[in-house]
């Protein structure tokens, strides 16, 4: 990893300065290293990127050894090679790289055979990007692709066998974590509000107030997939658990890919994710998805940009205050300022850094005043929210939880009598010959108000139990935004495809108004804690009650950061860049 962190360095150093180490006096005619150069160049950089003029020396003609290589045309190395990291013993008998020529279709186990004969190492790992390679497995399986660098590290027999025993089990488990989520979600994405609320729960799209949001439904269910594995990652990123928390984010991160992008560009729980993403990256060390990680740094803050507006402004209107939200900036600037650091940029390092420390002075809390809120009755979380977002002042703050309690409490009450209207509604509309599907689909388009569905129902030529004539299909793929249902959509509206769009897609999602737009943070709420609906396999009721504890209870638990791992963050930032400066100085 260390050695990848120099090359980043250096190879910004040698960008910046124009200097090409496979042309002369670098490289010889004979390609072979121009050792008086090469020994100069490393005792000008040495002081910059302040490490030893040995080290430096040593990445430079690794950088110069592969840029020969690449610079000939080397079919052999373009196609058919990957870089080797021995293990630094074995480094300081030689400055040569180490290119293994290999296929991409065989074992990782060969591979670590031929390692074993050339360099006598008689137990070893391969490290691909942060990850043990399994050595059952084939090379390309395992998303290594040619010039891929891998370290290669010594174990002692015991070890080896009982890291591989863990690596096994790690990723059986992360697997089995991950398809059980997706169970889980699927399940409870299926649901809506004319299940009966006392025996089943469900989730539904709500905004940072808690205001239920009208999504469509097949766009809902990729929705509630993505933020499902996202709030799985994000518990386990809680417990330092961060391989297996980023595996449930790509997750999440592929199932918003499937949802309207009009939508992921304006909600800011899309730019979260990559935070978060990123965030994992960095605990893992996993220099190689510097790109990635920089890309996604990018999506964030454009995100946030559109949702927050230039100055917040978009924000302060809806919420009345920022301070909670400014913690994703701290995060932000802090990995903006990881990033630079690791490819040589100092400077915008050093800037981002102190936009970091500025935020961090600012969000940080008096332990007294949280043990004051604590005394009151107020959870530790509502405390250190209720402080951020009233500039830290108590008394505001104790005023700020209890408003907001009560709005909580008020909207849940509203919505347990909505569903309940639905319930009754549905048993009424069955009983007067409409068929489920059908009487479901009226009453959520008109928020459980049976006397408007059965309207509805009457205006449609739509009154028999599924004995309809087929829908023209290339219509329903005119729907802008299918709903409910897109068959049932066009059916009660005589195949009307404008008139469709109009009822299926709500008001709020064709022109957000600052009460309940669609750039406020949606959140998975769970309505009830029944176990089930009726004739439910006990498994699925397991799996339905094993996500649901993962998902937070207060609707803006993404901002309750305590802040220690960004301190640490900061200290570590400040080292290396101050001690940079008063090298270069």
């Amino acid at each position: 990893m260390a050695e990848l962190h120099i090359q980043a360095k250096l190879v910004n150093l040698l960008n910046q300065d124009h200097i090409q180490l496979r042309n002369p006096p670098y490289t010889t005619e004979d390609s072979e290293a121009g050792q008086q150069s090469l020994q100069e160049l490393a005792v000008n950089y040495a002081p910059i990127v302040c490490i030893s003029v040995s080290e430096v020396a040593s990445a430079l003609e690794s950088l110069r050894s592969q840029a020969v290589k690449s610079g000939m045309g080397n079919k052999t190395y373009r196609e058919t090679c990957v870089e080797l990291f021995l293990p630094k013993d074995l480094k300081k008998y030689t400055k040569k790289n180490y290119y293994l020529e290999t296929q991409l279709d065989v074992l990782a186990q060969d591979i670590m055979d031929r390692i074993t004969e050339q360099y006598g190492l008689k137990y070893i790992q391969l490290i691909f990007k942060g990850k043990t390679l399994t050595p059952e497995k084939r090379l390309d399986e395992q998303n290594v692709k040619n010039k891929s660098k891998m370290m290669v590290l010594r174990v002692s027999e015991p070890e080896r066998k009982k890291q591989m025993l863990e690596v096994e089990e790690e990723k059986k488990t992360q697997d089995q974590s991950v398809q059980r989520t997706q169970k889980g979600f699927q399940i409870l994405s299926e649901r809506d509000g004319t299940d009966d609320p006392a025996t089943t729960p469900f989730l539904e799209i709500a905004d940072q107030k808690g205001n239920p949001l009208k999504i469509p439904d097949s766009k809902k269910k990729a929705l509630i997939l993505a933020m499902g594995f996202h709030e799985k990652g994000r518990a386990l990123m809680k417990r330092k658990q961060y391989e297996t928390a980023l595996g449930h984010l790509l997750q999440a991160d592929d199932q918003f890919a499937k949802c309207d992008s009009k939508l992921l560009n304006t909600v800011d729980n899309y730019a979260v994710l990559q935070l978060d993403i990123v965030w994992c990256y960095r605990a893992l060390e996993a220099l190689s998805y510097l790109d990635d990680g920089k890309r996604r740094l990018q999506m964030a803050e454009d995100c946030f940009h559109n949702c927050y507006g230039d100055q917040q402004q978009r924000l302060m209107k809806i919420k009345g205050n920022t301070r909670g939200e400014e913690v994703l900036f701290l995060r932000l600037y802090l990995l903006q300022s990881i990033l630079a650091h690791m490819v040589g940029k100092e400077r915008q390092a050093t800037q981002k850094l102190k936009q970091a420390e500025d935020l961090y002075g600012r969000l940080c809390l008096d332990p007294g005043d949280i043990k004051e809120l604590k005394d009151l009755g107020f959870s530790e979380q509502e405390a250190r929210l209720g402080l951020r977002a009233c500039h830290g002042n108590v008394a505001e703050a104790a005023l700020h939880i209890t408003h907001r309690r009560q709005e909580r409490e008020e909207m849940k009450q509203k919505e347990r009598e909505k569903r309940r209207m639905c319930v009754e509604g549905l048993a009424t509309l069955r009983e007067l010959g409409y068929s489920k599907k059908d009487a479901a689909w009226a009453l959520l388009q008109t928020d459980g108000d049976m006397d408007g569905a059965y309207r509805m129902l009457l205006d449609s030529a739509a009154r028999t139990n599924n004995t309809e004539l087929p829908i023209n299909q290339s219509k329903v793929e005119q729907l802008t935004y299918p709903g409910f249902e897109p068959e049932v959509a066009l059916r009660l509206t005589g195949e009307n495809i404008q008139v469709a769009n109009q009822v299926v897609l709500p008001p709020e999602l064709l022109s957000p108004s600052p009460a309940s737009s669609l750039s406020e943070e949606p959140s998975t709420t769970s309505e009830s804690a029944g176990s089930g609906s009726q004739g439910e396999a006990p498994m699925d009721v397991d799996l339905v009650n094993e996500v649901l504890e993962d998902i937070p209870l207060h609707e803006e638990d993404y901002l309750d950061l305590t802040l220690e791992e960004e301190s640490e963050v900061i200290d570590k930032m400040k080292s290396y860049l101050y001690k940079n400066s008063a090298s270069s100085s």
